[in-house]
């Protein structure tokens, strides 16, 4: 069986390494980015099964690059999970119209991002969007 493919991007190197570690430790496939620019050309070539982002980055916002994703054949599906600092929180309607799965406030736990992204990747097995 393949391990789950998950796209990690922040600005913050320690976050992606941090996240990386807790990921790659329970049994997926981790590749990275360090803007949102970067993100989706590395969304197109290597289509994860999830996405975890950062809101505020330079170049492509989280956001930006969730409305790039969305409006792309080969991505348009892929769960996101949003990270954000307290101070901006993802309004409830915009979550829905980006179709985002999740948001997690910065500071975040590594167990509780590890949990969340079982939580998507499973529903998304059990709704046959897979």
């Amino acid at each position: 069986m393949e391990k789950p493919k998950v796209l990690i991007v922040d600005d913050e190197i320690h976050i992606i390494h941090v996240v990386a570690i807790k990921l790659r430790n329970n049994g997926f496939e981790v590749f990275t980015a360090e803007n949102g620019l970067e993100a989706f050309e590395s969304a197109c070539q290597e289509t994860p099964d999830i996405i975890v982002t950062d809101v505020q980055m330079p170049l492509v916002t989280g956001l930006e690059l969730v409305e790039k994703l969305r409006q792309n054949e080969a991505t348009k599906d892929v769960p996101v999970i949003m990270l954000t600092a307290r101070e901006f929180a993802i309004e409830t309607g915009e979550q829905e119209r980006l179709q985002i799965s999740g948001c997690l406030s910065k500071p975040f736990s590594p167990k509780e991002l590890l949990k969340s992204v079982e939580d998507v990747l499973l529903q998304k097995i059990t709704s046959g969007k897979d």
